[in-house]
């Protein structure tokens, strides 16, 4: 199925917003979990931002039909991304969706995924469902209250493209699941009830939002809220890109050392973006806690 009969949904309340309505999305995202912020980018910059995406997640330009490909530390190979900091306008967005003045980087990443590529699992990023200590490196880094999703489908995101879909109030403690279905065990996703409790990939779910954006409009999306993207049926690669930021006064522990390639990033910058990388850990995706090896 293409998807291409899905509409934008009209819904009881309003989720796109202007650059003069950001308190506005906002509020938005506190209530229903999600919300869309229009023109954030310009052209020049979404420009910028999809050659970047294709140069360092596909520099060899080896990927076939069918496929995606996930970068998770962008920033640190994009000054197309670095220039984003510099960008005022950005960042007076950014500090209201993170309700924080001063910022740091958490995490970065991009996306390409190719006519033909598959749909995702539904999913929360959130990883404070479990009291347990961190067993992956998502673990160790989604555990904080800021926004899971910062995210600019640089190609526009509709469903017959393999565009973004949220679940509406979904975000809220102690949310059971759609109407119909049981949270797996580990609250990462859902599945029919009665069935193997393992994540669904399916778009027949109450609560369904499938979003629809242009290129430069950022998607906000909160730290629990369950999202998932559709398969692309379209024959244009889909690009997007996302910057996760928190508050500076959120500090992380990183059981893995700085990386070099994240060094050399922090190094480059300039002296008045220095506190953007406060505590900037980057990413081990290899790491595992030693008795979750194996």
């Amino acid at each position: 199925m293409d998807y291409a009969h899905l509409t934008k949904p009209k819904l009881a309340y309003r989720y796109e917003f202007e650059l003069d309505e950001v308190e506005e999305a906002q509020a938005c995202v506190e209530a229903h979990g999600f919300a869309i912020l229009k023109r954030v980018l310009q052209p020049e910059m979404v420009e910028a931002l999809k050659a970047s995406v294709m140069e360092v997640v596909n520099p060899n330009n080896d990927m076939g039909p069918g496929q995606s490909r996930t970068h998770t530390y962008f920033i640190e190979q994009s000054p197309a991304l670095w220039r984003l900091l510099e960008d005022e306008t950005f960042l007076r967005v950014q500090r209201i969706f993170c309700q924080a003045e001063e910022l740091t980087i958490n995490r970065t990443a991009a996306i390409i995924r190719n006519p033909g590529s598959a749909a995702l699992v539904w999913h929360s990023d959130w990883r404070g469902f479990s009291t347990e200590p961190p067993r992956t490196a998502n673990d160790v880094l989604n555990r904080g209250l800021w926004p899971s999703g910062l995210w600019f489908y640089l190609t526009g995101s509709y469903p017959a493209h393999g565009g973004l879909a949220v679940i509406e109030d979904s975000h809220v403690p102690d949310w059971p699941g759609p109407e119909g279905f049981e949270l797996t065990p580990d609250k990462s996703s859902f599945y029919p009830k009665g069935g193997e409790p393992k994540g669904y990939t399916g778009f027949d779910i109450p609560g369904l939002v499938p979003l629809f954006t242009d290129p430069g409009d950022e998607i906000i999306f909160a730290h629990r809220t369950y999202h998932s993207a559709f398969p692309n049926r379209t024959d244009q690669v889909r690009l997007s890109c996302g910057i996760g930021l928190r508050a500076r006064s959120e500090r992380i522990d990183a059981p893995w050392p700085r990386s070099t390639l994240a060094q050399q990033f922090v190094d480059a910058l300039p002296a008045h973006l220095q506190p953007m990388v406060e505590n900037y850990v980057g990413i081990d995706p290899q790491w595992r806690r030693a008795d979750a090896m194996g």
